[in-house]
């Protein structure tokens, strides 16, 4: 088993052995642990979970929706990348302007009732069609708020004005590596009201040593089963991204964690993928000598990935 895996299985097995039960936003229930922390030698091998499928694809396109400075889910409906459709979805369902079948509580009425989830896909097929082909609607249901794009890429001041922390930083790295202050931050207290979820991953620093770059992310909350994943995989492609434009190696991914829980109706799904042997980390490449903002999906290549199966879970919303 690679160190990368053991870690996540070690976290996964912590959670389930000493988690206290606590209730939540969204009425799920969780098993939860606080303050724990994991550290990834990225170049060793990419982070991404063998023991279950964890698609990339998703992972780098909504890296790049972040990088881009983007709110919107049009551009992730436009890569088929749907991970961030229910939040959009329960703020249309609970306008004035939704007329359709009652969709209370769906995040969890679809997992139990054959007719609910029926009404409920064709709900969400109508939404994210209209997204996709009516600007006005994309515009106002498709948008999540001052979510982690607006606060990477333009951050608003007290004076009016914006700041584009993701280019602040790579100038910094460039010029001085030494800094301490190789910061960005995702949480606005000004903004949470106004966002359909208030970031999880909050801020991120990263350190250059021996010209290797290395990322420590803060995290405040992590869905252990579903978001880890994608967590670890994002900022180690992130870290990738950022060395690529500094012309660096990569170093660590740390990975500290405040509330790090596992959802009540994930407990079975996790002892499934606990009991399934870890195969070889993938390898990640990189069009070199191109800017970070002009990366698409065609610029990155992952080989040697080999993965078990995926293993479904509901998302909570």
């Amino acid at each position: 088993m690679s160190k990368s895996e053991q870690q996540y299985v070690e976290l996964c097995r912590d959670v389930l052995e000493n988690g206290h039960k606590k209730e939540d936003r969204t009425g799920t229930g969780t098993l939860s642990v606080f303050g724990r922390q994991m550290r990834f030698n990225i170049a060793d091998g990419f982070p991404l979970l063998t023991t279950k499928r964890v698609p990339f694809k998703l992972i780098a396109s909504e890296m790049l929706w972040f990088l881009k400075g983007d709110t919107n889910i049009r551009y992730l409906l436009e890569s088929n990348n749907n991970i961030w459709n229910e939040w959009a979805f329960k703020r249309w369902v609970e306008s004035l302007d939704y007329t359709g079948p009652n969709m209370s509580d769906f995040g969890r009425r679809a997992l139990k009732d054959e007719a609910f989830a029926k009404d409920y896909n064709e709900q969400m097929k109508l939404f994210t069609q209209r997204v996709l082909k009516d600007d006005d609607f994309a515009s106002k249901y498709g948008e999540l708020g001052d979510v982690y794009g607006r606060q990477w890429r333009a951050w608003k001041t007290s004076q009016g004005e914006t700041i584009d922390q993701i280019a602040d930083v790579m100038e910094m790295i460039k010029k001085t590596p030494d800094s301490r202050r190789l910061i960005v931050s995702a949480w606005n207290p000004e903004d949470v009201p106004s966002m359909a979820l208030p970031p999880c991953h909050t801020m991120f620093q990263f350190y250059v040593a021996d010209g290797q770059l290395s990322c420590q992310l803060y995290q405040r909350s992590c869905d252990i089963f579903l978001g880890g994943p994608f967590n670890i995989a994002g900022y180690a492609l992130l870290t990738h991204l950022m060395a690529n434009e500094c012309g660096l190696g990569v170093g660590e991914f740390v990975h500290t964690i405040g509330d790090a829980h596992i959802y009540q109706n994930h407990v079975e799904q996790v002892k499934t993928q606990l009991a399934r042997e870890p195969k070889s980390l993938p390898e990640l490449t990189l069009t070199q000598g191109k800017s970070l903002f002009e990366m698409e999906l065609s610029d990155m290549t992952l080989t040697g990935y080999d993965p078990h199966p995926a293993i479904k879970a509901p998302v909570a919303v």
